[in-house]
């Protein structure tokens, strides 16, 4: 897999509503295989700066590398880690973004790779970590979590119905034996439906489960509300007209992008950017997230439950030259 075969979901409206012009600094938080970043690198030419920041190392290279092999490519500053982290890094370098974009979804390569077990269409160990290095699989939580805390994973971050018929099947099948591939557990998910309500057509019973455990064993939840009470922080002081040059991490009308899978997150997003446009902090560009069109859909059926929404930071004070910051 490389960059050329990866498409990015909604490309044209993150660079409408993105607006990135020539020699703004981008930040791409979740680089992947560089979709969305080549694009915005193009826009902002050889005077702009893009920040990659990623998990996999693999990916943030493979990102790297796109952006590079442009006809004038712009600066490229490389960060691997968590993009919660990714504020704080900007802030100790000094370097303050125009452009903040946050697509929440995977990358291909990692989702038709079994070694990562993040697809049971492939089996697989029952992994899910979106940093190889992290300390805990998935395999380890269906394994060691009460059944209780099974339960409410499911239930809360899977927003399962069926959380105690799933969870029962679990824990008695692991007294058998761990539940150690993507394969097994995906069968006993299933099993548990049997006689069950009907669902939802061409969505496979073990969706929703793996969805909660992915979620769980990469802390999804808390990393997005740890990066979005960095846009708050930020928006505050721009706003407020206390930002310095380098001290802050986001410069005036500042442009917010965050592209999210499910209703979980939809949620926080919609919840944060509706709180700073109520503070006065911030415009968003519009009240409902933007979702794929049907010919993008067609091409791209990763699109299907794609939202994006996008905020720009209001700057209520001039600097000394009486320009917007």
């Amino acid at each position: 897999m490389n960059a050329s075969r990866h498409v990015p979901v909604l490309v044209d409206d993150v660079l409408r509503l993105l607006a990135p012009r020539p020699g703004d600094t981008v930040l791409d938080c979740t680089a992947g295989l560089g979709g969305h970043a080549v694009e915005l690198a193009r826009a902002i030419g050889s005077g702009g700066t893009v920040i990659l920041n990623d998990f996999d190392p693999g990916n943030l290279a493979r990102a790297a590398e796109a952006v590079r092999a442009l006809p004038e490519p712009p600066e490229v500053i490389e960060l691997r880690g968590n993009f919660a982290d990714a504020p704080r890094r900007l802030t100790e370098l000094t370097v303050s973004a125009d452009v903040v974009l946050a697509d929440l979804g995977f990358s291909s390569n990692q989702m038709e790779d079994a070694e990562r077990g993040l697809s049971f269409m492939r089996d697989g160990p029952l992994d899910m970590r979106l940093d190889p290095a992290g300390p805990m699989t998935a395999a380890d939580l269906v394994n060691t979590l009460s059944e209780d805390e099974l339960g409410e994973v499911l239930r809360d971050f899977g927003e399962e119905r069926e959380w105690r018929r799933i969870t029962q099947k679990l824990v008695a099948a692991r007294k058998e034996a761990p539940i150690s591939t993507t394969g097994r557990f995906a069968s006993i998910v299933r099993s548990a439906m049997v006689g069950g309500p009907p669902r939802s057509p061409g969505i496979d019973p073990a969706t929703r489960s793996f969805q909660a455990l992915r979620i769980a064993v990469n802390d999804e939840l808390g990393n997005l509300r740890a990066l979005l009470e960095s846009v708050s922080r930020g928006a505050a002081m721009v706003g407020g007209g206390s930002a310095r040059p380098g001290g802050t991490w986001l410069k005036g009308r500042a442009r917010v992008g965050v592209i999210s899978f499910h209703s979980l997150e939809d949620r926080q997003v919609k919840e944060s950017f509706g709180a700073l446009e109520s503070r006065g902090l911030a415009k968003e560009a519009s009240r409902r997230p933007v979702e794929a069109s049907e010919v993008e859909t067609a091409r791209n059926p990763r699109s299907r439950s794609a939202k994006l929404r996008v905020v720009t930071l209001v700057v209520e004070k001039p600097d000394s030259a009486g320009r917007l910051v």
